[in-house]
Parts: C-alpha cells; structure tokens; sequence
C-alpha cells in the first residue's frame, strides 16, 4: 500500500517546487564552480535532479500553464549549463548563467516564504 502524504496539497507540491529551483540553481552552481561539482558525483546529482523535475511534472499536471512553464524553465537552465560547459571560458555565457542563478534565488525565496506562511496556518 502507497504511503500517504501527511501534508495537505499545496504544501507537497510548494515543497516540491522549491526543490525544483534549489536543483536548478545547484545546476548552474556547478557550472560555475568547481568545488560544487566536486560535492556530489555528476550521476547522482542528475539522478535528484530528474527525480525532482519528474515530480513536478506529476503535480503539475491537472494546470497545463504552470506545467509547461515550468518544463520550459527546466529545458532553459539545462540547455544553457550543457552549452556553458562546453566552452566554460566564455565569459558572456557566464554571466548570462550568473543572472539565471539571481533569478532562480528570487524564485526559491519567495517560495520558501510561501511554504512557511501556509505551514503556519
């Protein structure tokens, strides 16, 4: 038998969406940085990574728009981290990533405070 969730839905999935753009800013972090991609092997943090945008997609999707934004963000960031990190001495691309990672922190932000609001109520 499936374990229930304990939470109410909008709690699982605020959770689950914070996840998301923690895992996509840790995507871009690594691209940045060398000791990020040295703190978890590339082939586990995919794995969370997919795990993560798997989820989403689930909870998602009844609400097609908020769905597809988020695939949309998703295949952006990947697409923009597989490209920097073929010529990682692009300077450009760099801070093209370095901007995405702000608004991804925005993002995580203001979800973080929105969990915390509906786990107070």
């Amino acid at each position: 038998m499936p374990e229930q969730d304990p939470n109410p839905p909008h709690i699982t999935t605020t959770e689950t969406m914070l996840r998301f753009y923690v895992f996509l800013g840790q995507y871009i972090d690594r691209c940045l940085d060398e000791e990020h991609r040295r703190s978890l092997p590339e082939q586990e943090f995919q794995q969370h990574l997919s795990t993560t945008h798997d989820q989403v997609v689930d909870l998602l999707a009844t609400n097609r728009v908020v769905k597809d934004k988020a695939e949309a963000e998703f295949q952006h960031v990947t697409n923009m981290c597989q490209d920097y990190l073929k010529q990682p001495v692009n300077g450009e691309a760099q801070q093209v990533l370095q901007k995405e990672r702000e608004i991804l922190r925005v993002k995580m932000l203001a979800l973080s405070d929105l969990l915390a609001v509906f786990r107070s109520v």
